[in-house]
């Protein structure tokens, strides 16, 4: 009985998906409480200045020959304006060009309007009126909407709208609709813009267009078949790995797909991994970062560093631009009990969750110990403990991982917190994957992600 009621269960769980998939299929896979990442946010270093106004050109827009004053009176071209603010507020070019788009139509407008250009992002400027003064003007739209975004992703817990929690939004000519984002960077949109498909569909749409990535997930680890280098696919570029200490503490290297040179050679070159995970490293400022994934956290103070255990002799002098292409984490204080992570289990209840940066995620499933956090235990504490710590969306696998529903026969490989289908054993051979790579699990892990659309061999050996 219970292998049936399993088998039942199973069925409707890849019905329910279906209908989803097919239901959304004219809002191409649009998933409401899941818009984006917070990496897609904060990303500062995913466009150059010379890449920004290629954009602008390439669409036509009156930004590109658009110039603007900055808070210091100085005279910038708009792409150099919006580099500008990336850089100094730590977030990312492609978000603040997509949010221009969506507000006032700035990227693709060859002949905006001047209240276009005076509220380009529609900071301080409500749908009802009632613009505020103080900020007109193209570059303090696009420097407050950065800081603000900043705001919502650092203290999520003074706004509205927030990871894990369940809103009702009207629907014009629809039922309401209720929402449930997964991620802060998801609650900041709405945060920011509380409409689903008048404002945040927008945006998902308009970044699909400007940044959609062909080819291998990012997450992916190429390597040309017959030489040593191995890159990593990461925002549509290749990364190349210049030690084995960057590739084995964060990645494994069975998971290496073989690919031929000219396929590689399609993947523009992006920023190279040099240093291993959990890395300390000091800039020539004399400040002292802990490198976690993507991120840099920089120490608070030597008391925060001395607390952390580490060897002064482990300091890794490194220049500005050696670790230009990690983005700025939560700086570790000396109240950072875990700075590079932790499995705490709940004594009273059992559960397992991941602990980092001050935020809790949820193992729902033991599968991620197995996978996931092979070479970690998990430590018990009291629930008074863990409640101190803000819970955000449940552990996921990352992109790149190869997923089977357990009794199901389709593969997918995860993007983000989306699956993309393989669709038969020689498109996924084809792509170069193993199949002792691949990770099966139950439907309530396979329900964390939205379907996507399907991986094929031409995309992935076509990247731009």
């Amino acid at each position: 009985m219970k292998k049936l009621s399993n088998f039942i269960f199973l069925v409707l769980v890849v019905f329910s998906l279906f209908l989803a998939k097919n239901s959304l299929a004219q809002d191409d896979n649009f998933n409401p409480n899941y818009i984006t990442d917070e990496s897609d946010l904060l990303n500062s270093t995913s466009m150059s200045a010379t890449e920004i106004q290629t954009l602008l050109v390439s669409n036509g827009s009156y930004l590109a020959n658009y110039a603007c004053v900055d808070n210091n009176g100085v005279s910038l071209k708009a792409s150099d304006a919006i580099f500008q603010v990336a850089i100094t507020n730590r977030v990312s070019p492609r978000f603040l060009l997509v949010l221009l788009q969506k507000e006032q139509g700035l990227v693709e407008d060859s002949s905006p309007k001047q209240s276009q250009l005076d509220w380009a992002t529609g900071y301080g400027c409500p749908d009802g009126g009632g613009c505020n003064e103080r900020w007109r003007g193209f570059y303090k739209q696009i420097n407050s909407a950065s800081l603000q975004f900043r705001d919502y992703l650092e203290n999520p817990q003074l706004y509205k709208y927030r990871a894990g929690q369940t809103y009702t939004f009207s629907n014009t000519n629809k039922d309401p609709m209720t929402v449930t984002p997964i991620n802060n960077a998801t609650a900041a949109l709405y945060n920011y813009t509380p409409h689903v498909y008048n404002g945040n569909y927008n945006f998902w749409k308009i970044w699909r267009r400007y940044f959609k990535k062909d080819g291998y997930p990012d997450g992916s680890l190429l390597q040309v078949k017959g030489e040593p280098g191995v890159w990593l696919i990461q925002d549509g570029k290749r990364r190349p790995f210049h030690s084995l200490g960057a590739l084995i503490s964060r990645f494994d290297r069975n998971k290496i797909i073989q690919i031929k040179k000219s396929d590689l050679e399609k993947y523009a070159v992006g920023a190279p991994l040099k240093f291993p995970q959990y890395s300390i490293v000091r800039t020539p400022d004399k400040k002292l970062y802990l490198l976690v994934d993507d991120k840099r956290r920089l120490f608070a103070s030597n008391d925060a560093f001395k607390k952390i255990g580490y060897n002064p002799e482990e300091i890794i002098d490194v220049k500005d631009d050696e670790i230009s292409s990690y983005a700025d984490g939560k700086a570790i204080d000396t109240n950072d009990v875990y700075p590079t992570g932790a499995l705490l289990k709940d004594k009273t209840s059992g559960q397992i969750y991941w602990v980092e940066s001050g935020n809790k995620s949820l193992l729902i499933d033991p599968i991620f110990l197995k996978y996931k956090f092979k070479n970690k235990k998990p430590i018990t504490v009291a629930t008074e403990t863990l409640d101190k710590y803000q819970t955000i969306e449940p552990v996921k696998f990352g992109s790149g991982e190869l997923l089977r529903l357990d009794g199901g026969f389709m593969n997918y490989v995860v993007e983000d917190s989306v699956l993309r289908p393989i669709a038969n054993v020689g498109d996924f051979e084809a792509l170069g994957y193993k199949y002792s790579n691949i990770i099966t699990v139950e439907p309530q892990v396979f329900l964390l992600y939205t379907i996507g659309d399907q991986l094929k061999p031409e995309l992935a050996q076509s990247a731009q």
